[in-house]
C-alpha cells in the first residue's frame, strides 16, 4: 500500500490516481493526524506534501520510520527546497519531486516504482538506515583509489598481524561491494547479496565467522566457494554519525577461532582505515568551500 498525504483534494486525488493506475494500492489522508490512522507493516511508501495543516511532510517521514524503517518517502510538493529546513531532520532521507516541474507526476511514478521493487526485491538485510547510509556513503565514496597505496598498507599488515591469507577494505552501495584495497587475493566488484560484508554492515561489533561453510546464509554462495573463503572477520568502516559504509575484512582458506584481543586489533585497522576516509572527504570539502 501507498501512502499519499496532501490537504489539498484535486492534488491528492489526482496523484492517488496516477499511482491506482500504475497497479499501486493507494490510501489518502489529508493530515498527520489521518495518516498516522493508515500506516501498518504494509505500507510500501509515503508520498506527502510539505506543507501540511499540523505538520510537514519530513515530520511525518520521521514518523513512519520510527514505525516501518526504511519505507521510502517522497515529498510530492510546491515548496522550494531552499525553504525546507532538511538540516533539522538529520539522517532523515527523502526524494524531492516539485509538482510545478514538467510531467512531475509522471517523474514521481518512476521514482516509487523503482524504490517499491528494489524493496521488494532485496535478497538481503538492509540496514535500518539504508537510505541515510547511501546517502553518506556519496560524501566519502568520490575519487577511492587516491587512498589505495595507503589502504594497501593496512592490509599487508593485517595479514601478518592475523596470520590469515588476505585481507581487504571494500565499500558497499546499493547493489554491489567494491573494494579499494586487497592484499593475498584479487576481488573484483561483487553483487551485494553475494558477500559476507552485506550482513557485516548489521552488526556494531567485529564480525567473526569462524566457518562460512558451516553458515546457512552462505553455504550455496557460489561466489564464496570459488574464493575458497573458509574464515571471515570484519570490522565495519562507520562515519562519525555511526553509518557503516564498508568493511575492513579478513579472509582464510580454514576454519580457525578469533580472539577477542585479535578483535580489538581489528577493529582499529578498522577505525585507522576510517579516519583516512575521513580526512580526505574532510579536505575535499574545505577545497570545494574554498573555490
Amino acid at each position: 500500500m501507498l501512502l499519499c498525504v496532501d490537504s489539498d483534494a484535486a492534488s491528492r486525488e489526482a496523484t492517488a490516481e496516477t499511482l491506482e493506475d500504475a497497479g499501486f494500492t493507494v490510501a489518502e489522508a489529508a493530515t498527520i493526524a489521518a495518516a498516522r490512522d493508515r500506516v501498518g507493516d504494509d505500507l510500501d511508501a509515503l508520498v506527502a506534501d510539505q506543507s501540511l495543516p499540523d505538520g510537514t511532510g519530513l515530520e511525518l517521514a520521521r514518523e513512519i520510520r520510527e514505525t516501518v524503517p526504511d519505507t521510502p518517502c517522497f515529498l510530492f510538493t510546491d515548496v522550494s527546497i531552499e525553504e525546507i529546513d532538511t538540516a533539522a531532520f538529520g539522517d532523515i532521507v527523502v526524494e524531492y519531486v516539485p509538482k510545478d516541474a514538467p510531467e512531475a507526476r509522471a517523474e514521481l511514478l518512476d521514482l516509487v516504482e523503482h524504490a517499491v521493487a528494489f524493496q521488494s526485491q532485496t535478497a538481503y538485510p538492509l540496514p535500518e538506515n539504508e537510505e541515510a547510509r547511501l546517502a553518506a556513503l556519496e560524501r566519502y565514496a568520490v575519487e577511492p583509489d587516491a587512498l589505495g597505496e595507503s589502504f594497501d598498507r593496512l592490509t599487508e599488515i593485517a595479514t601478518e598481524l592475523f596470520g590469515v591469507d588476505a585481507a581487504a577494505v571494500g565499500l558497499i552501495d546499493a547493489h554491489e561491494q567494491r573494494f579499494l584495497a586487497c592484499h593475498g587475493i584479487s576481488l573484483e566488484p561483487m553483487d551485494r547479496e553475494d558477500t559476507v560484508c552485506t550482513y557485516a554492515i548489521l552488526d556494531d561489533d567485529v564480525t567473526v565467522i569462524e566457518d562460512v561453510r558451516a553458515d546457512p546464509r552462505f553455504e550455496e554462495n557460489e561466489g564464496l566457494q570459488a574464493t575458497n573463503i573458509r574464515f571471515y572477520a570484519s570490522a565495519s568502516l562507520r562515519t562519525p554519525e555511526g553509518d557503516a559504509i564498508g568493511t575492513f575484512c579478513i579472509y582464510d582458506d580454514e576454519p580457525r577461532a578469533f580472539s577477542t584481543r585479535e578483535q580489538e586489533l581489528l577493529e582499529l585497522l578498522g577505525a585507522e582505515a576510517m579516519d583516512q576516509l575521513t580526512l580526505r572527504r574532510d579536505r575535499r570539502e574545505t577545497e570545494a568551500a574554498d573555490e
